[in-house]
């Protein structure tokens, strides 16, 4: 029996990353043929310039270097780090004590940034970013075109693709789907780069077009912008802003919504859960040309794809569903297909097995 340990974020607060580990540990613990042990990297406060460097953060990782033991326990080391320079280094000391010992060592890349983060570095930085993640001896992304992010340091045949899911409670397959009129979720954390100002901006052009809808929006709001964010949202006759949603309380979210919109261009952003969650829920998606994003989302088939900071882009669609409205449910019976066959945890826990169990190939 392997012995793995998994190094990243686990919840709370609840990410995508987060997440993904957890169902991990599960899967391992459940295993004929693993065993895991596990180091929690979360660091608890929300903040909008997520890789960002702060000397508490600094310190909160330099407390979890005393972990750096359970790497002499395990067989396999799995490491979920950040994209940036910060979200690499802070892993030094893992990185290399697995190497030295000639551990089986895997990177999971929750993202899209961590190949532009390489090349916006110079000089020694540089060296030191290649040096740490070309260390790796697997690789694993979320979709096909983020495959680039780990090509400079690995070798293709060693970069696997792993799907991310959602969570089974949220299935339901009796739901019925109201199209009578459009009604929007928004689930991620309000933050500029996510969008919310294009989604608010197109919702006021439906507003001004008559067009009868519903909204609400849910997630963490970026605390510099909660005041314009709140603004914006309290001049909107149908919309509404629901808070931080957590398990009913989001299945209840996304079954009463017949369309979600996340119009991200988030520098991190790989395959984002919540678009996931809203497939599994049947909605029909308005997202972005972004990340690993259009690896996914198929325009008139199981959703549209918009251009990045246009909110009339965002609107053209919500009016074409409302001319449109058997595309709704079209769509919808479309999306519960597909997410049975490409997003359950069951799909993602065969996958990773199945990965883990691949020898590196030199």
């Amino acid at each position: 029996m392997k012995k793995v340990l998994i190094i990243g974020p686990f919840p709370k607060p609840i990410s995508g990353v987060s997440l993904a580990n957890k169902v991990v540990k599960e899967v391992l613990d459940t295993s004929a043929d693993f065993k895991a042990d596990f180091i929690n990297t979360s660091y608890t406060v929300f903040e909008d310039a997520v890789g960002s460097f702060s000397f508490k953060k600094l310190i909160f990782f330099l407390k979890m270097n005393f972990s750096v033991f359970k790497v002499f326990k395990n067989d396999v080391i799995y490491i979920t780090p950040g994209q940036t320079f910060f979200g690499i280094t802070k892993y030094s000391l893992f990185i290399l004590l697995s190497s030295i010992l000639k551990k089986e060592l895997i990177i999971h890349v929750h993202g899209n940034f961590l190949g532009a983060q390489y090349q916006q570095l110079t000089g020694f930085k540089k060296k030191i970013f290649f040096f740490l993640v070309s260390k790796f001896t697997k690789g694993i992304v979320l979709s096909d075109s983020l495959k680039q992010n780990l090509t400079p340091f690995l070798d293709e045949k060693n970069i696997h693709v792993l799907y991310n899911f959602a969570q089974n409670y949220l299935i339901d397959n009796e739901l019925k789907v109201d199209n009578s009129i459009l009604k929007i979720s928004y689930l991620s954390n309000l933050m500029e780069e996510k969008g919310i100002f294009q989604l608010l901006d197109s919702l006021h052009e439906l507003e001004n077009k008559k067009i009868k809808y519903e909204a609400k929006i849910a997630g963490n709001i970026d605390a510099s912008l909660k005041n314009s964010i709140l603004s914006k949202i309290d001049k909107l006759k149908n919309t509404s802003y629901i808070g931080v949603v957590y398990n009913d309380d989001k299945k209840q979210l996304l079954n009463w919504s017949n369309t979600f919109v996340l119009p991200t261009f988030y520098k991190m952003e790989g395959q984002p859960i919540s678009i996931l969650e809203a497939l599994a829920t049947k909605n029909v998606i308005i997202s972005t040309k972004h990340a690993g994003i259009i690896d996914i989302i198929e325009n008139n088939k199981n959703g549209f794809l918009v251009d990045k900071e246009n909110s009339k882009s965002i609107t053209n669609k919500f009016v074409f569903l409302n001319d449109n409205k058997s595309k709704i449910l079209e769509i919808s019976n479309y999306n519960k297909m597909y997410f049975a066959e490409n997003f359950t945890i069951t799909t993602f826990s065969e996958q990773f097995i199945k990965i883990l169990k691949l020898n590196a190939k030199t």
